[in-house]
């Protein structure tokens, strides 16, 4: 009961507030303007793995996303691997692809910044219960990395501000959940997710991609030339 307690705080860096209020107009469209350009700024790495899932099946016809930490942005696609959507999102503080052993177990005043991670690797993706009765998309509940939009919080973090420039740095902000814009998340993600759930490809900062994906060794590289 403590452990599942304590993972459901870390959700948001406040307790119970995992809501936050609709956009307004002027916000849509910055979202919506930030979304067409992430499709531009995607990773070599995240078309990699995309045609990877595609060409082998390692969705287990259910949908998926990519989360493509070097660019900050999310990859949508549906069961039989269409692209849906690419939009931005806030990722934890720190560079690195493990979580701390036991960061379930430990309160927000505990977790230092070189913790708030999140971490790399393949998970199967459903909704659970987090702070406040909330549905969230639990990515890793061991680990207590959840997806979800913003949650309301300190403003200081400016969070939405964050989320809609154009620099991918000061996308870092989270305690190790993917923050990912309300809209996506309400029409596309939870539609698709909250049957079966799906898979979340967590693209890594610093480990090798066919360490992180073993399968994905048998993916040749696209475009690759003799020598």
């Amino acid at each position: 009961m403590i452990h599942a307690l304590l993972a459901l705080a870390l959700v948001a860096p406040l307790p119970a507030q995992a809501v936050e209020k609709p956009p307004t107009s002027e916000q849509t469209v910055s979202q919506t303007s930030a979304a067409e350009n992430d499709e531009a700024r995607r990773s070599e790495a995240a078309t990699r793995v995309a045609d990877w899932i595609a060409a082998s099946g390692d969705n287990g016809a259910l949908p998926y996303i990519i989360i493509d930490k070097a660019a900050a942005s999310l990859l949508l696609f549906d069961a039989k691997g269409k692209l849906l959507g690419a939009a931005p999102v806030l990722i934890g503080v720190a560079v690195g692809d493990e979580a701390t052993p036991g960061i379930g177990t430990k309160n927000l005043a505990e977790i230092g910044p070189a913790e708030r991670t999140t971490p790399a690797g393949r998970f199967l993706a459903k909704f659970g219960m987090a702070a406040g009765r909330q549905k969230v998309l639990w990515v890793d509940y061991a680990t207590s990395v959840a997806l979800h939009p913003i949650p309301k919080g300190n403003q200081k973090e400016r969070r939405r501000q964050r989320m809609l420039s154009p620099a991918i740095d000061d996308n870092r902000i989270t305690f190790g959940c993917i923050n990912v814009p309300m809209a996506l998340y309400n029409k596309s993600v939870r539609p698709l997710f909250q049957k079966k759930g799906g898979y979340v490809y967590v693209l890594p900062d610093t480990k090798p991609l066919d360490v992180v994906f073993p399968r994905l060794r048998a993916q040749p590289f696209p475009n690759a030339a003799a020598s």
